[in-house]
């Protein structure tokens, strides 16, 4: 079992930056593909970037490739995802995910989530 808790959210002006953590406890994050997903009312919740177990591979989104960076200290069992250059539209609530995911995209593939932090994007 493990037990995720998302910080680092609020609210920024549009090409700002913020850098969210997720924090583990339980197993190590190291046994899992973590990734972040978001979500905004009345939508399904959408993927964003993940990385592997290693770290070697990460995996993003279109809308966000070269902005955001997603990265793992499994010393400190903590994920991280760095947004730059942040826009309107990235507002949501932003979701710490751990699995084993047959593709890393694949939102019902990971067995813990995490509580969410919100993200607000002002223009």
């Amino acid at each position: 079992q493990v037990h995720l808790v998302e910080s680092g959210g609020g609210l920024v002006q549009a090409g700002g930056s913020l850098r969210l953590a997720c924090a583990a406890s339980g197993r190590t994050v190291s046994s899992y593909t973590m990734g972040w997903f978001r979500q905004v009312p009345g939508k399904e919740r959408e993927f964003v970037a993940a990385i592997s177990r290693s770290g070697n591979n990460t995996f993003y989104t279109n809308s966000v490739k070269g902005r955001f960076t997603i990265s793992r200290d499994n010393a400190k069992n903590t994920v991280y995802l760095q947004m730059n250059s942040l826009k309107p539209e990235d507002t949501a609530v932003y979701y710490c995910a751990g699995g084993n995911p047959r593709w890393a995209s694949m939102t019902n593939d990971y067995n813990y989530w995490g509580q969410g932090t919100q993200v607000t994007v002002s223009s």
